[in-house]
């Protein structure tokens, strides 16, 4: 169970917090709701304190005895704002404290996660986006809105994530922060750039046939997520899958190898981190065919079938390596897919591809049969350049994956 202050800010958006509260409650955590005066004109008094079973306050004033201001912010073990209008990011932002919550945020030494909602041209406006990435700097992790319908007829960036999206990101903020938490700022991942790439490239024969592979994407949104949780800016290419955009990720689709690689390249620029999880196509159709391949009618040779000539797609983890030279950033690391066979065990191959690759890090999958591909759980090595030491993790869910793979990067940060 965890003490979480759940500050709510005056915006339309408050309604679906009421949710987030209840997901927080029903999980056993301990919120008290501290909203701000206006916040209160959306969604009254009796609201929060019936669903948090705990009396509501927005002054400093109210139980001075236990000095509230200072008492909630240092004993919480999460502070999350939800909605964050563009005043109370500007009040956050230049440490004011006119208010009980925004006293918290000054007082508070753990994680800090404010989530935005607001309408687009207030989103959009350079002092917000000042006020945004000042708060970055410091560790708070800013949930990026969602775009959607806003209120009345606009649509648009600005719409609160939903409150699913939001508890996700704070369980597994929770997660890693539980035994020790941390100050804002000391968030492992705060200040840097992430990219990670994920699902499984297509490369079309014809306009209704590819060539592809089972990835399912979910390795890659996992460690998407994670680095998220732990104050990273976060880009991931996503190759053609159906999973829910991670809260807080900036998400670019692409569907083939050539794709993929042209949106990492260009992403990994200005990365301090670069994780390539997306299975990529090793070769592709030489030519694409505008129009639908037939079957043969050739009463002479009825099982003929035509000849489909591929070529080789670009390395893209060998090219990054490349890329960097002999410089220290980005950090990269590989995926591989490995299965045992007669010439090597999985760890044999994984070390092999290890140096012919030149990543920093290389996550070698036990793949085969039922193993993996779509699956919930997987087992993987984690081998560093230049080290014998193997990390083992496994069987284990994704996000566990993720969690180590991210404390392996944190160690050569």
């Amino acid at each position: 169970m965890a003490r979480i202050v759940l500050g709510v800010g005056g915006g339309i958006a408050a309604y679906k917090v009421a949710s987030l509260l209840r997901l927080f409650t029903e999980s056993g955590h301990d919120v008290t709701v501290v909203p701000t005066e206006s916040a209160l004109h959306f969604v009254g008094a009796p609201t929060w304190e019936a669903l948090s079973g705990k009396p509501v306050q927005t002054d400093v004033w109210t139980s001075v005895h236990e000095v509230p201001h200072v008492r909630l912010g240092k004993t919480a073990d999460l502070v999350v704002v939800a909605p964050a209008t563009a005043d109370l990011l500007a009040r956050a932002a230049h440490g004011l404290a006119g208010d009980l919550l925004t006293n918290v945020l000054l007082t508070a030494r753990c994680p800090i996660v404010m989530a935005p909602a607001m309408h687009t041209e207030m989103w959009e406006h350079p002092a917000t986006q000042a006020n945004v990435e000042t708060l970055t700097e410091r560790g708070v992790h800013v949930i990026p809105p969602a775009s959607g319908r806003l209120t009345g007829a606009d649509t648009g960036p600005g719409r609160l994530p939903e409150p699913e999206e939001l508890y996700a990101v704070c369980e597994r903020l929770l997660a890693h922060g539980a035994s020790q938490p941390a100050a804002a700022g000391e968030l492992p991942l705060a200040g840097r750039r992430v990219v990670v790439s994920a699902g499984g490239t297509r490369e079309p024969l014809d306009p209704v046939r590819f060539l592809g592979n089972r990835s399912s994407g979910k390795q890659g949104f996992a460690l998407a997520e994670v680095a998220a949780a732990r104050g990273a800016e976060v880009v991931l290419v996503a190759a053609n899958s159906s999973l829910p955009a991670p809260a807080g990720v900036k998400v670019v689709p692409v569907e083939t190898a050539l794709e993929l690689e042209s949106a990492v390249t260009d992403a990994a620029r200005d990365a301090d981190v670069v994780v390539m999880a997306a299975a990529v196509a090793d070769f592709r159709p030489a030519t694409y065919v505008d129009t639908k391949i037939k079957k043969s009618h050739d009463p002479g040779d009825p099982d003929a079938a035509p000849t489909i000539e591929l070529v080789r797609n670009p390395d893209i983890l060998a090219g990054l390596v490349r890329d960097r030279g002999d410089e220290a950033n980005p950090v990269i690391v590989g995926f591989a897919a490995e299965t045992g066979d007669a010439s090597g065990s999985v760890l044999d191959h994984g070390r092999d591809k290890l140096v012919r690759k030149g990543s920093d890090l290389l996550v070698v999958n036990e793949v085969g049969v039922d193993r993996t591909f779509g699956a919930d759980d997987n087992t993987v090595h984690i081998l560093r350049q230049g080290s014998s030491h193997v990390v083992d993790v496994g069987p284990a869910t994704k996000h566990d994956v993720a969690a180590a793979v991210w404390d392996a990067v944190q160690e050569i940060l």
